[in-house]
């Protein structure tokens, strides 16, 4: 009875302020990475890219305060472990709000709260007729479902915003969709429509907006492969592969030069010998990870080995050299290179710490009129409603 309570005003005020906008792509950011920019990095990485709508999924104070006076707009989220205590007691919301939202404005261009975030849980069984079912729904249907639902509590014209959707580009041995050419053909195709400024069948005139999950690989999180392996960029800026974001053109990954590096999970003793092999008999010029040399630090086996691979593959590979060492290493049009570090081969001048992946493979402004929204959550195997309220 409660969320019925709570669903009806949040409706309510829908139908008193919501108005038609253009339709724009955002983007999510996590912060579960073991080497994460800091928080002017990602600003900069934001305005390099033209990325006006962002979401965050706490309300993380470096972030917000970094995102002062730059005109992005931003959804800051109430963590699942908050929800409770937001939702019984209208005195810890009004403090949180204070806290969290007020503090900040009205420099961050704070326009929305996402309460919760994968609230439901997953279906696991569903793998196998993953892909096909979306080739048989795909967006608009799953859109126009929550529609359905809404229209059942007799309400209508509420817009409703896709605050998570994306693909996977890498993942275990039991997940064979996720790969880099999925994620990037479901990515660029959701782009393409997001951005004809329609919405489904059921509410042509209410365009999609929507959030791709996510920025950065978050190689912290728990779970299958896959749940590290959902962003678009790794931490050092490059991106993991092409996407054209709307009216903001392209992150693009390095596709004239391929790279060898070394595969997640490698066995360490494995490394050890691929590294003997490059370094000795396969004629690596491996210097640049001697202690107190560019590429030494970060210290680990997987970082030394993706050098020496690749140091390797670069001379040899036109006369028969493979990018395999026992299974252990894998090809990349990604440029692995990290400040002054430059693997061979590299025309990339980009700075950076280089984290190897630890699973390799995985927007115009609008105005700040008051907007109240369904949001509609759906990751993968994953899917929820979401509820917020835009800021006036």
């Amino acid at each position: 009875m409660r969320i019925e309570v709570w669903l009806g005003a949040i409706l309510l005020l829908c139908r008193l302020f919501c108005s038609t906008i253009g339709a724009f792509v955002g983007i999510n950011i996590g912060t579960d990475v073991t080497n994460l920019p800091s928080a002017t990095d990602i600003i900069g990485i934001l305005k390099t890219n033209r990325i006006n709508h962002v979401r965050l999924f706490d309300s993380d104070a470096h972030i917000l305060s970094a995102l002062s006076n730059t005109g992005i707009e931003v959804m800051v989220g109430v963590t699942n472990e908050e929800v409770l205590g937001i939702g019984e007691s209208p005195s810890a919301a009004a403090a949180w709000i204070n806290k969290n939202v007020a503090a900040y404005l009205p420099g961050t261009n704070i326009t929305a709260i996402a309460v919760g975030s994968e609230v439901l849980t997953s279906i696991p069984n569903a793998a196998p007729v993953l892909v096909p079912a979306m080739n048989n729904l795909m967006f608009d249907a799953l859109v126009d479902a929550t529609y359905n639902s809404i229209s059942a509590l007799n309400f209508s014209k509420i817009p409703i915003v896709v605050t998570e959707t994306g693909w996977p580009w890498f993942g275990g041995a039991k997940e064979p969709y996720a790969t880099i050419e999925n994620a990037e053909t479901f990515n660029n195709n959701l782009i393409r429509r997001v951005s004809n400024d329609s919405g489904p069948p059921s509410q042509p005139d209410i365009p999609i907006n929507t959030y791709i999950y996510e920025l950065f690989n978050e190689d912290k999180r728990r779970g299958p492969v896959s749940e590290r392996n959902w962003g678009v960029l790794f931490p050092n800026s490059t991106s993991v592969y092409s996407i054209s974001l709307s009216n903001s053109g392209s992150l693009n990954a390095n596709s004239s030069t391929v790279f060898c590096i070394v595969k997640p999970g490698a066995n360490e003793d494995s490394l050890r010998s691929g590294i003997d092999w490059a370094c000795g008999p396969g004629q690596a010029n491996c210097r640049a990870i001697q202690q107190g040399q560019p590429c030494y630090l970060p210290d680990t086996w997987q970082n030394h080995a993706s050098y020496a691979y690749n140091d390797y593959y670069q001379k040899m590979h036109s006369s028969g050299g493979t990018c395999d060492f026992d299974g252990t290493a894998t090809t990349t049009s990604i440029d692995p290179s990290y400040g002054s570090c430059r693997f061979s081969g590299s025309s990339n001048s980009s700075t950076g710490r280089l984290v190897p992946p630890p699973a390799f493979g995985p927007v115009g402004q609008s105005s700040r009129s008051s907007r109240n929204y369904i949001y509609f959550h759906q990751i993968g195997l994953l899917s929820a409603v979401v509820l917020a309220l835009i800021l006036v």
